[in-house]
């Protein structure tokens, strides 16, 4: 009875939330905490923690193309791990390679064009992974319509170490001028494929904090983050609208903000100066309400009638 009553309320909760979302980030990461608690908690081994995290792994890519996310990151093996007892790390290598082999050929990831790509330095893996990912990159190559980053033996500092220092050696031999460095010099060395910025950090398991995991693309989008307590293998679809909630919410307020900065900005120095500024007044004047949303819009009018 007790199981009845849950699934129904969890669904007439799943059906609220649905309701509230009227949109969706076009990039979501998750940072999988908890796969080793939540064996523990059961009485069992950490590598069946991993198997039942790995269903997870599966739902969610469901979750995110039933709503319109673009693109999903799973943070599934970072360059600390590594400092894990072996006889944890074997299993898990081989549930790696399993994985990245059943994604690669399943049918839907074909039905939906699923681009899957791993990122992380390959190098440190063992050979066992190194050809699955391979296999998984090679089988979903020109797939366009989804993409599915696999973050192994990933660790954001070291990304960014990396990318400083192949910069540094092209200014060295010169082929780069220092003035000749931009954002998209550094993302061209980050990655083999470009990844999107990040709008929204998922992290289960009760942690608070986002673990050095794509400080390029996160930080620098200022992504919300949702952290919820839940391990890995518990997450919901509930919560996983919950999460898409907070970003709304938050898109909505960031918005909101851009719009009065912009618009004070225009009032005090003219719209002619700033056309920065009134390019984003036009954009978000409609998260304003009342007398500024009213002034927004006679900013924009007359800024286009400038034009």
């Amino acid at each position: 009875m007790r199981a009845w009553v849950q699934e129904r309320w969890q669904s007439a909760y799943e059906q609220l939330l649905k309701r509230e979302i009227s949109g969706s980030p076009a990039h979501v990461a998750v940072i999988q905490d908890g796969n080793r608690r939540y064996a523990r908690q059961r009485g069992d081994d950490a590598p069946d923690g991993h198997k039942a995290g790995a269903k997870t792994s599966e739902e969610i890519l469901q979750w995110c193309r039933d709503i319109g996310v673009e693109e999903l990151t799973l943070y599934t093996f970072s360059t600390e791990n590594f400092e894990r007892p072996q006889e944890e790390l074997d299993p898990l290598f081989d549930l790696m390679a399993e994985k990245l082999r059943d994604f690669a050929d399943h049918e839907q990831i074909h039905e939906n064009e699923v681009a899957i790509r791993v990122i992380g330095d390959a190098t440190m893996l063992p050979e066992r992974v190194r050809s699955a990912a391979r296999h998984a990159e090679e089988r979903t190559r020109g797939y366009d319509e989804f993409v599915l980053n696999i973050a192994l033996a990933y660790g954001g500092r070291n990304e960014l170490l990396t990318a400083a220092q192949q910069i540094a050696r092209a200014v060295d031999d010169g082929e780069l001028a220092p003035e000749e460095v931009t954002v998209e010099t550094v993302e061209d060395r980050l990655y083999g494929q470009p990844v999107r910025d990040v709008d929204l950090i998922i992290r289960t398991g009760g942690a608070e904090r986002t673990s050095n995991f794509l400080p390029w693309h996160a930080n620098g989008n200022e992504a919300a983050v949702f952290f919820c307590a839940p391990y890995w293998p518990e997450f919901s679809k509930v919560d996983f609208l919950r999460a898409i909630r907070t970003y709304e919410n938050r898109e909505q307020s960031w918005r909101r903000t851009r719009a009065r900065r912009a618009l004070a900005l225009v009032k005090a120095f003219g719209t002619t100066e700033l056309a920065e500024a009134t390019t984003v007044v036009r954009k978000f004047r409609d998260s304003l309400s009342g007398s500024e949303h009213d002034e927004a819009s006679r900013v924009a009018e007359e800024s286009t009638t400038a034009d």
